[in-house]
């Protein structure tokens, strides 16, 4: 199988820090791989997501995506990466109506300062349509609930069009039947797509278990689990 990521003796630390938030990390994730990254909080998860996505630069070690080298300029890879933050909720004074913020996520593929084409428009509303949310098209995305909310950005991720996509904690905050929902409009997205997928959780559940590999981060370290053994992953 294709690695569509590969981090290979890996360190990064924040600016400000002393202390290395990920330390020597190699890790691959085949194309069609859904990923999951457990670990306790502060252990490293969410800047293993950031330096693949090139927004956290790395001090040792060499990070590729879809076979290219991962850096902070790295603007037309991050093109194929959709990533979706931790907490990434808007407040309920926020203007911009759900359909809108679908077609943010053509931007990327757009360019700066052109304007949206038709078929840009209809690929927005079709992913609201996929996934059941439609009929929030002209509502703005801060009246919506939480879980309104979390379908309206991943819609915005299939509009995106993306190869690799990256999700930090996608249940947060969710009450438990809109986190079965969500966790079923992930695993479809992952399938019908075709994409490799790697997400941050602390717990259990449908994602959890429909994960061929879970990692797991230990003080900004990979442990190899031994339940998942043959994973892929070396620590230092």
């Amino acid at each position: 199988m294709d690695s569509v990521v590969r981090l290979s003796a890996v360190s990064a630390v924040y600016e400000g820090e002393r202390t290395p938030a990920l330390h020597n990390v190699s890790l691959s994730a085949d194309r069609g791989q859904m990923v999951a990254i457990i670990g306790p909080n502060g252990a490293g998860k969410t800047t293993l997501l950031e330096v693949i996505n090139g927004l956290l630069p790395i001090t040792e070690g060499e990070v590729r995506v879809l076979g290219e080298q991962v850096t902070p300029g790295s603007h037309r890879l991050r093109r194929q990466i959709a990533y979706l933050p931790q907490d990434m909720f808007f407040p309920p004074a926020t203007p911009f109506l759900a359909r809108d913020v679908v077609l943010m996520g053509r931007f990327a593929g757009i360019g700066p300062f052109r304007a949206p084409h038709h078929k840009d428009r209809q690929l927005a509303m079709d992913a609201l349509t996929s996934v059941g949310a439609d009929a929030l098209s002209r509502r703005p995305i801060g009246r919506l609930s939480g879980g309104q909310q979390r379908k309206v950005l991943l819609a915005r991720v299939i509009a995106r069009q993306p190869r690799l996509l990256l999700l930090d904690e996608p249940l947060t905050n969710l009450d438990p039947d809109a986190k079965g929902e969500i966790s079923r409009l992930i695993l479809s997205i992952h399938r019908q797509l075709g994409l490799t997928t790697l997400f941050v959780s602390h717990e259990s559940g449908p994602l959890l278990v429909a994960s061929e590999r879970v990692v797991t981060v230990v003080a900004g370290r990979i442990v190899p689990d031994s339940v998942e053994e043959p994973l892929l992953v070396k620590a230092a």
